[in-house]
């Protein structure tokens, strides 16, 4: 639990502490947000905001599980490695896209096709390595199965082991590029996606801690294998989510309204491709829609308007993704972000609830 709760406090003091260090650096050589020109009006102020503020976060993160592993003079395992490959890579992505944006003067970046290309490379490494690595009790980071709030016995590998790879690599690029475009959907309100994430990891904290707690390896011989969880390395991942929920913590400090930096794709692809990551690793791929409802939300009005748009030539919201709906129908910035916080909230304490009453009903 130490270790934990110092990942969480580096993450935290971090970004407090380094973000303003690097809001100056990036208005030195003038690394501003260009805006969108058909976005609500009152966006055009925040034109020149310092971007590129996830190099905080992602720094902090890995810090953060550095420090705790360093103090409990202990060796990262395979499954924190992976997730912080994953962080890291499409950070990395995230960084090319927000830098082409500053280069180019305009408020697009890297084309579709090469941020696709860019995930399916990260997307591919991080599956395949998932399904490596095995313990010596043969249990790897990822698996073959979906997953609810454990495996389930709809294996992809049913058919084979090799069509069974194939189809998982399939799966986890799938929900690597849908998580870390939804966070990055939900980026366009100050504070939004910093304060929702800090929610998300907050859930995965505890999801890790109990996986940990109740994990198969130290349980009674007794116990059957419904009542204790057969996940790789739960106290790392515990630990970067605590470092992930502590970083987005500190930057929340900063990029709250109004804004002095913006975390970009750099952080927003990080955050969703860390979200992501964390759902296939503790084995609860499908119990994620839940907690993150509200990024799901986001997707589906983005989809929805372009679906309508394109069919019936008509729009329905005033503008997709939906936060911006409400803007434009006269909620204020803030009170858009604080009840999108509040259902962000409610997700995440619902998908907790039904994590546990999983366990319970097991």
């Amino acid at each position: 639990m130490t270790a934990i709760l110092v990942s969480a406090l580096v993450g935290l003091v971090g970004t407090l502490l380094g973000t303003p260090l690097l809001i100056r650096f990036l208005q030195q050589r003038q690394y501003g947000q260009f805006i969108r020109q058909d976005g609500p009006e009152g966006h055009i102020t925040k034109r020149g905001t310092p971007t590129m503020g996830g190099l905080i976060i992602i720094i902090s993160t890995v810090l953060g599980y550095a420090v705790a592993n360093l103090i409990e003079t202990r060796v990262p395992r395979a499954s924190g490695v992976l997730l912080l490959f994953l962080i890291v890579g499409l950070g990395l992505i995230g960084f090319m896209d927000d830098f082409a944006k500053i280069a180019r003067q305009r408020s697009l970046g890297l084309k579709a096709w090469q941020k696709v290309v860019g995930q399916a490379v990260i997307g591919i490494v991080f599956a395949v390595a998932g399904l490596s690595f095995a313990d010596r009790n043969g249990l790897t980071p990822a698996s073959t199965a979906i997953s609810f709030a454990r495996d389930s016995n709809l294996d992809l590998a049913a058919g084979g082991m090799v069509l069974g790879v194939i189809l998982f690599v399939i799966w986890a690029n799938f929900l690597i590029t849908a998580w870390s475009n939804a966070v990055n959907l939900a980026d366009g309100l100050d504070g939004l996606a910093a304060g929702s994430s800090a929610m998300v990891f907050a859930a995965y904290t505890l999801i890790g801690v109990w996986q940990s707690n109740q994990s198969c390896l130290h349980a009674h011989p007794d116990v059957v294998a419904t009542m204790c969880y057969e996940t790789r390395d739960p106290r790392d991942l515990a630990m970067i989510a605590a470092g992930l929920m502590g970083a987005c913590f500190g930057f929340l400090w900063w990029n709250a309204s109004p804004a002095k930096i913006f975390m970009g794709d750099t952080g927003s692809l990080a955050l969703g491709g860390a979200f992501a990551g964390l759902s296939i690793l503790t084995r609860t791929e499908f119990l994620a829609v839940v907690i993150g409802g509200l990024f799901l939300a986001e997707v589906l009005s983005d989809v929805i308007q372009v679906l309508s748009f394109k069919t019936t030539g008509k729009r329905v919201f005033r503008m997709a993704p939906f936060h911006h709906h409400f803007e434009l129908g006269g909620w204020s910035e803030v009170n858009v972000v604080i009840r999108f916080w509040i259902i962000c909230g409610v997700c995440v304490v619902a998908g907790l609830g039904l994590f546990y009453a999983e366990y319970l009903v097991s």
